[in-house]
């Protein structure tokens, strides 16, 4: 059983930080060109969970992006995200039984912002006969809700507290049984980074970038990890090599 880690939300100065997340956009549309040296997808279908108060508007770059490199790329169209309000948990499940039927049964990705992480990897767990892999964003799912400055925006969003047993109180350091990857980035001015940490296993891993918290969605070295991990063959799943790749994006670690 993993232990929540005791860490400080992210400090002032980096919470003022998170205006790079203009320039990351305008990073990543004037990348994208090279970005699609990325290999290119096999078609499954891919799930984009997006972070809270925001909605499929957020993730429509990331999904563009993926639709173009060949994969069916699928926002949860289930409004802006309140947190876990009445019929969320079940409406995301169902959204995952009615993409897994709509591919004939392909496994679905499923690739989670923030809170949006949050939820897929609890997804996953639920079922992992219909998930293929889970990549989250900036998701602090090892943390206490103390270790975030947006936990008060939770409560005022879904109107209860964020210790109220629910999804998100489950076993959620646990990674998911299916291969799973945290993207997140130590210059994060919502969630304090050792809070976004994957125990490393054989099948479970972290990626760091260096970025904002609200722009991780379209970071080009994010994009870049996101589909190099969408591209791994199912079965054969291998870690992220930060030794290859495009040149000009650098992986620390």
């Amino acid at each position: 059983m993993s232990i929540a880690v005791e860490a400080a939300a992210p400090s002032g100065a980096l919470a003022f930080l998170e205006g790079r997340a203009l320039p990351e956009l305008a990073a990543f549309w004037l990348m994208r060109p090279w970005l699609s040296t990325t290999p290119r997808g096999d078609g499954h279908p891919v799930l984009v969970l997006p972070g809270l108060l925001a909605d499929d508007v957020s993730t429509k770059p990331l999904r563009d992006f993926l639709k173009s490199h060949g994969y069916q790329a699928h926002g949860w169209k289930l409004g802006r995200n309140r947190g876990l309000r009445a019929n969320v948990e079940s409406d995301m499940r169902s959204r995952l039984d009615e993409l897994f039927g709509r591919y004939d049964s392909r496994k679905v990705s499923l690739v989670g912002w923030s809170l949006g992480g949050l939820y897929a990897r609890q997804l996953a767990k639920r079922a992992p006969e219909k998930v293929r892999c889970v990549i989250t964003l900036g998701s602090p799912f090892a943390g206490t809700p103390e270790s975030t400055n947006a936990w008060q925006a939770y409560e005022w969003a879904s109107g209860s507290k964020i210790d109220t047993p629910s999804l998100l109180t489950e076993g959620l350091a646990e990674p998911p049984p299916v291969p799973t990857t945290s993207i997140f980035s130590r210059t994060d001015g919502v969630c304090a980074w050792q809070t976004c940490l994957n125990p490393e296993g054989e099948q479970a891993e972290n990626i760091e970038v260096h970025g904002s918290h609200c722009g991780l969605g379209h970071h080009p070295a994010a994009v870049y990890a996101v589909a190099d991990r969408l591209a791994q063959p199912e079965g054969a799943w291998k870690k992220f090599d930060r030794t290859t790749g495009w040149r000009p994006l650098t992986f620390p670690g």
